[in-house]
């Protein structure tokens, strides 16, 4: 990303060309003059960057705009349906999956393979990894697109700035380093790789893609993902909060019940313990190892149809389990005091559930932040991206460096890497 402080010449043209590109990418198509109009420059200076853009081959000339007033209409201006593309990965418990987007933040391949990765060594999964990428870059390889960079989504601690896992739980893996396995490929001299939490990019998901409404989200919320285990992202002016190590955000080793149940980090009555899916599954009187058999998201869908079924064992644990998430986002809520609480991941398609008793618990443990200005609706939001946020965060956090820097994304500098 051009550096904030850089007002060189080439630093001030690098910054109004990702203007430029992102204006396009977010309202297009667009007139020159309209371009304009967005980014607050005159017509006679977007005219170079248009052009230059244009060369790229990142614009092209999608017909003639519109016009009220008299003389040539000029063409409109629209982000190529080739050229880069974002690739996100996700690795989960008990799945796999690959996705491409293209400027214009379409899908343009998507993959995914079940996958039995809980206590796996991380060569083979890697390796079953590393085929579906190949599978992925093959297919948009014939469309026109070429990779911009991978991001890939992981259940566990990331270092910040490295591609690094420290540590993830549910995996089983401790300070593995994903380059070396995806580096023939997407690592040093290919394209830029990034490792994150897999609940930090379901945070930029929800935050670039309005978590699927279309609505740009608020700049300030909480995003809770719970999977297999629960993690959270905290966004603060439109930027994650990471923390000095890059690890904040652990909600689901939060203590609930300081003296409660043992827990894998080592700890006891973390919230995991109460409201993670295979505690809650252990709650509704089901096992974990039967009940998620099969394709992924099986045990959450067995959860909501026992739920909506109204089974009194399966209602009750959900409701125990919105009861321990309310009172570790208490804590949080009064400390970060978010404009929102948004509930991603398998949280999502059982929200009818687990929002009473959370909702509950919030009101009685917060005080003002608990209440919402008026007309700002609710604290507690539901991600309409559910399950694929962390998979298109990563999609498209593997984007950001064109959007940042459209030009090293040329056709020369492409040639020479």
């Amino acid at each position: 990303m051009p550096a904030p402080t850089d007002d060189t010449p080439q630093g001030i043209r690098r910054r109004n060309l990702a203007r430029v590109l992102r204006a396009v990418a977010a309202d297009g198509p667009l007139s020159r003059p309209g371009v304009a109009a967005r980014i607050g420059l005159t017509r006679a200076g977007v005219a170079p960057l248009v052009d230059a853009l244009l060369r790229a081959g990142l614009l092209v000339e999608s017909g003639p705009a519109a016009t009220g007033g008299r003389g040539r209409p000029g063409s409109e201006l629209a982000v190529s349906d080739r050229g880069p593309a974002g690739i996100g990965a996700e690795i989960g418990v008990d799945h796999l999956a690959v996705c491409a987007v293209d400027l214009r933040g379409r899908v343009r391949a998507r993959v995914a393979a079940d996958a039995a990765n809980r206590h796996s060594q991380p060569g083979p999964v890697l390796r079953q990894l590393a085929a579906l990428l190949a599978e992925v870059r093959t297919g948009i390889a014939a469309e026109g697109l070429r990779p911009a960079g991978l991001a890939v989504a992981v259940p566990g601690l990331v270092a910040r700035g490295s591609t690094t896992v420290v540590h993830a739980p549910n995996l089983g893996w401790r300070d593995t380093d994903l380059a070396p396995a995806l580096a023939p490929e997407y690592g040093a001299g290919a394209v830029p790789l990034t490792v994150e939490n897999e609940a930090n990019l379901g945070a930029l998901a929800e935050l670039r893609l309005g978590g699927g409404t279309g609505r740009p989200a608020p700049p300030d919320f909480l995003h809770v993902s719970a999977e297999i285990g629960i993690g959270a992202a905290v966004v603060v002016d439109g930027q994650l909060l990471r923390g000095a190590r890059g690890f904040a955000g652990e909600l689901g080793h939060v203590p609930v019940h300081p003296e409660g149940r043992r827990c894998g980090c080592g700890g006891r009555g973390c919230l995991e313990q109460y409201a993670g899916e295979r505690a809650v599954l252990r709650a509704g009187g089901l096992a974990p190892e039967r009940a998620a058999a099969g394709r992924p998201g099986a045990a959450v869908a067995l959860l909501a149809r026992r739920a909506a079924d109204g089974d009194p064992a399966t209602v009750r644990a959900l409701d125990e389990a919105g009861s321990a998430l309310g009172i570790a986002l208490a804590g949080a809520v009064n400390l970060l005091d978010p404009r929102a609480v948004v509930l991603g991941g398998s949280l999502a398609g059982l929200a009818p559930w687990v929002l009473p008793s959370l909702e509950r618990e919030l009101t009685q443990r917060t005080t003002v932040a608990a209440q919402p200005a008026v007309g700002s609706g609710p604290l507690v939001k539901v991600s309409q991206l559910g399950a694929d946020g962390p998979l298109f965060g990563a999609a498209h956090a593997a984007l950001r460096a064109v959007l940042d820097d459209p030009l090293t994304f040329s056709p020369t500098h492409c040639a020479r890497r």
